[in-house]
C-alpha cells in the first residue's frame, strides 16, 4: 500500500453528478488529485446524505489504493449503488438499548 495522506479538497456539480476531489500526498512529495463522482439522483432519492459524501469518497479511494497494492487507481472513480448501500448499512444508527426494569 502507498504511504500517503488523503485530503478533501472540494466538490463541483457537473451534469448529473456531484464530483468530489480528494488529494493524495505521498511521503515522497508526489501529489495526485482524484475525482470521485456520486450521481445527483442518489442525493435526491435520499440514498446518501450530502454531509456523508466526502467520507464515502475517502473510503472508496482507500479501498482502491489497498486493492492495487502500490499502483495508483484511475484519477476518475464513480460510486456505485452497492457502495452507497454498504455505507448506509455500516453507518446506520443502532437501536437504543433497553434496560430491564428493576424488580421491586
Amino acid at each position: 500500500m502507498i504511504s500517503a495522506h488523503l485530503e478533501y479538497v472540494g466538490f463541483s456539480t457537473k451534469g448529473t453528478f456531484r464530483e468530489y476531489i480528494v488529494r493524495m500526498k505521498q511521503n515522497a512529495g508526489a501529489i495526485y488529485d482524484f475525482t470521485i463522482a456520486i450521481p445527483n439522483e442518489a442525493f435526491l432519492a435520499k440514498r446518501v446524505r450530502y454531509q456523508d459524501a466526502p467520507d464515502i469518497c475517502f473510503h472508496k479511494l482507500e479501498r482502491e489504493l489497498a486493492a492495487l497494492e502500490g499502483a495508483l487507481p484511475a484519477v476518475y472513480l464513480s460510486i456505485t449503488d452497492a457502495e452507497l448501500e454498504e455505507y448506509r448499512v455500516a453507518h446506520a444508527p443502532r437501536p437504543p438499548q433497553r434496560r430491564p426494569k428493576p424488580q421491586l
